[in-house]
């Protein structure tokens, strides 16, 4: 697939920012990324909610081949090819794709630390240890033995 034919694919979902990557596109609204145009196919985002419509469809999950293994990515499924053929409705599933994406991103935020990292803390200077320096000795002098 290429640059125009996902523009106009996604023409009633609204306006998407369409990327390089890996051997494709990465697809993303409003700053998300919720979609994957690939060799293989074109790769919508799933989560909990929507893998029982992707399920249904008989769609797979996103699978990629290691030299010693086959890898399953299970929060991208690919798209039922009938809805190349209608707009609405795929602009409808690119809209849960893009939703189970925005919940994915409020699951993986960061989580705030305790009251030292709160906005305007103030962290109590460390005093540091003063190390002591070696000194010189001198030698004990040996004993004339007269």
């Amino acid at each position: 697939m290429d640059r125009e034919f996902l523009i106009d694919l996604f023409a009633d979902f609204g306006p998407v920012t369409i990327r390089r990557m890996f051997s494709g596109y990465g697809i993303s609204a409003d700053g998300t990324n919720f979609a994957l145009s690939l060799r293989a196919g074109l790769y919508f985002r799933a989560d909990q909610e929507t893998i029982p419509r992707f399920e249904a469809e008989g769609s797979q999950p996103f699978q990629y081949q290691t030299s010693t293994r086959t890898v399953t990515v299970n929060s991208y499924w690919q798209l039922p090819a009938r809805l190349f053929d209608d707009s609405e409705e795929m602009a409808q599933w690119a809209r849960a794709a893009l939703a189970a994406a925005q919940r994915a991103a409020l699951r993986k935020r960061p989580k705030v630390r305790k009251a030292s990292a709160k906005k305007g803390a103030v962290r109590k200077p460390v005093a540091k240890k003063k190390v002591a320096k070696k000194t010189k000795q001198s030698r004990p002098r040996k004993r004339s033995s007269s």
